[in-house]
């Protein structure tokens, strides 16, 4: 499993990475995304994490899933190109939290000053 490991392999990752993670995923856990985030941001390797402490793998709750599929679009537009719609007040009622990466996403920094009011 070492071997395999995505953080033995941070060095080939080559494109900018979206992490969304529930903090309660029993599969997935929040240690392991904070790790391959931290790698990544030591190797200079853009990333966004956005995290949802209420949540477990999937997000159940209709106002974290609308602020992650807002965010997901509007990070596609960027790396990706196309439409996007702004993210406005999708963050409205979630439990999202943005330990890393919010400047990299178009809108996301004033939409999380705007959540927070």
């Amino acid at each position: 499993m070492t071997r395999h490991s995505l953080l033995r392999r941070v060095d080939r990752i080559r494109k900018p990475l979206l992490i969304g993670q529930g903090a309660n995923d029993p599969r997935v856990t929040q240690a392991e995304s904070d790790q391959i985030v931290t790698s990544m941001q030591s190797k200079e390797i853009p990333v966004v994490y956005v995290l949802y402490p209420d949540e477990g793998p999937g997000f159940a709750r209709p106002e974290n899933r609308l602020s992650f599929y807002a965010i997901a679009e509007a990070f596609f537009a960027e790396y990706l190109g196309g439409r996007v719609e702004p993210i406005g007040t999708d963050l409205t009622n979630s439990s999202l939290q943005v330990p890393a990466g919010a400047d990299q996403v178009p809108g996301l920094v004033a939409a999380l000053a705007q959540a927070a009011r």
